[in-house]
């Protein structure tokens, strides 16, 4: 498996310890309860030497919440996303170590649209992102 799948599957599987739904690939639809976590983009580069193969991974992470009234929750969720993503030191093929975080809480709503709007439902939402850049190692 290539570093940034590898890293990707096991976040997935930490990130359900959340205890709210975890999604990839697309959002999930308009009946989904909130709050819930979307696994977006992956971006890897690499080089190879002799012995090893070493590079970063961004990995981004949206944390999605329908009550703009408790931006709390959605903090104390990125939080506890970010405890969840630090913990991840070794998959299967690859060591990993997480370098850069940047975190962004957004408001989003019919009358003020962002770039980042989920556009399949009416209500108010509050839209965390978290960046994740991990540097890793393997064979």
């Amino acid at each position: 498996m290539d570093p940034q799948q590898e890293l990707f599957t096991a976040l997935r599987v930490r990130l359900e310890s959340l205890g709210c739904g975890v999604y990839d690939g697309a959002l999930p639809p308009e009946q989904t309860p909130y709050p819930f976590v979307y696994l977006a983009d992956s971006h890897l580069t690499d080089a190879r030497s002799k012995s090893a193969v070493f590079g970063t991974v961004v990995q981004t992470v949206h944390i999605w919440h329908n009550r703009p009234d408790r931006r709390g929750t959605l903090s104390a969720l990125l939080s506890a996303a970010e405890r969840i993503c630090r913990g991840v030191e070794h998959t299967a093929s690859f060591a990993w170590d997480l370098r850069h975080v940047d975190q962004r809480i957004l408001t989003y709503s019919r009358t003020h649209q962002n770039y980042n709007a989920h556009t399949t439902t009416q209500t108010p939402l509050m839209h965390g992102v978290l960046e994740l850049e991990y540097r890793f190692c393997g064979r």
